[in-house]
């Protein structure tokens, strides 16, 4: 039976995101073809039909999980609050695929690495733009600076059992990017 090109696409895209959320979750190297096509509610034998191999799946479902963390309604202040909250903290398997998966993403092929330095671009790009005030390359440097203290925070505040340290880890991280946004503010 002959799968139209409409349902191919939706396949796909429940391979794509049902890899993304299990990534995220568990990393790479936990999880496997069979269990990605499990989640997508597909059978393994279709996989290779979207997909060459498991490094090709690695590094499209981290393009298309970065593509689809843009962050929301564009409001800076909004996106810290809810990127560095406990929700998010806790949820790391529709969480921020950055925090979830750059220390293991360096493993990876070349495609992946280069779908994490696009997103990585994408979000320093959103961020300074969100940026009040300062010239180009002081809000370019702000975005950098702050979305390397979010994505390392979130990393932190996972790794810890303590939930007093996490929570004051977010908090903080937090109080740090406020203030370098109004340093930028007064310039």
């Amino acid at each position: 039976m002959r799968v139209s090109r409409e349902q191919m696409a939706e396949n796909r895209a429940r391979i794509l995101d049902a890899a993304g959320r299990l990534f995220r979750e568990k990393g790479f190297d936990a999880v496997g073809v069979a269990e990605v096509m499990k989640a997508a509610g597909l059978t393994h034998g279709g996989f290779y039909g979207h997909f060459d191999s498991k490094d090709d799946l690695v590094a499209q479902a981290l393009a298309h999980a970065l593509a689809s963390s843009g962050g929301g309604s564009g409001d800076l202040r909004t996106y810290l609050d809810a990127y560095l909250s406990p929700e998010h903290r806790d949820n790391a398997a529709d969480g921020c695929p950055t925090a979830g998966l750059a220390a293991e993403t360096r493993h990876q092929t070349p495609a992946a690495r280069a779908a994490m330095a696009k997103g990585l671009g994408s979000q320093i790009e959103r961020i300074g733009k969100g940026l009040p005030g300062g010239d180009t390359g002081e809000r370019r440097r702000a975005a950098i600076g702050s979305w390397a203290a979010m994505v390392g925070a979130m990393i932190l505040a996972r790794s810890i059992d303590d939930p007093a340290l996490s929570e004051e880890v977010l908090k903080e991280t937090r109080a740090w990017i406020d203030t370098r946004i109004g340093e930028i503010s007064a310039s």
